[in-house]
């Protein structure tokens, strides 16, 4: 029996890991949790939407006859995350998680670092300020608390109704970016202070590189605390994986 994957969606890694796959002729399915209104085609066929918690991720497992799964998913993807080792440890799937590594400051950085939205908020208590606000569109009601600031939004869609803020300017653009790219978005809007999640990866790092160059501070939240698994960083490691697992189950 061939290995027949899920692949657990919505970053670039998951993009190139899904080139891969349809290059080694690996058949699979991409993953995408549905909020994005223009995901990225993909070379395998897509599915959109959530599984209904762990109970619905085992049940489709089963019903798919999924031999893999890879959690390439964001690391704020906390309760994805959290289900596919569940679901997957009830199912006797294995799992892997293509994860980037976390960003760390290096010389000329200001990182005030919080531990969570929250966290972040509670920093922009302060005086009106010009705010870089990259911490993607389902969390900007909670920055309504601090409507005295200016804050510049960049978006892969263009936002739905109201915007929670009186003073505020939306660009909708879709990574990845480029170090100069953001010195002119900084410098063009004024920008005094970058609010940012710690993604990790090269995409959506320019506006870290951007903030240093201006010696702006950067309120950095902490990635969420997730249950034990085995993770690699890059696309071949994955492969190679997907290989000796197959092996190992005597797929």
């Amino acid at each position: 029996m061939r290995p027949n994957l899920l692949v657990l969606g919505g970053t670039t890694e998951a993009t190139a890991l899904c080139r891969a796959l349809a290059e080694a002729g690996i058949p699979g399915v991409f993953s995408l949790a549905g909020r994005v209104a223009r995901p990225l085609r993909q070379p395998l066929p897509m599915r959109v939407g959530g599984f209904g918690g762990v109970s619905g991720l085992v049940a489709y497992l089963r019903a798919e006859g999924i031999t893999h799964v890879v959690d390439a998913t964001h690391p704020f993807a906390a309760g994805m995350s959290a289900n596919a080792v569940a679901g997957c440890a009830e199912a006797g799937v294995p799992l892997m998680a293509l994860t980037r590594p976390a960003w760390a400051p290096v010389a000329g950085d200001r990182w005030t670092r919080v531990a969570d939205i929250a966290g972040a908020v509670a920093a922009l208590r302060r005086p009106r300020c010009r705010v870089m606000l990259a911490v993607g569109r389902m969390h900007l009601d909670a920055f309504a608390a601090n409507p005295e600031h200016f804050y510049l939004l960049r978006l892969v869609d263009p936002p739905e109704g109201t915007l929670p803020f009186a003073d505020c300017h939306v660009v909708v653009d879709r990574g990845p970016f480029t170090d100069e790219g953001d010195l002119a978005l900084m410098h063009e809007h004024r920008i005094e202070l970058v609010v940012s999640k710690n993604s990790g990866g090269t995409g959506a790092a320019a506006k870290l590189a951007a903030a240093r160059r201006l010696g702006l501070e950067v309120v950095m939240i902490d990635r969420p605390a997730l249950p034990a698994r085995r993770e690699l960083h890059e696309v071949g490691a994955v492969l190679d994986w997907i290989h000796h697992a197959s092996t190992d189950l005597g797929v």
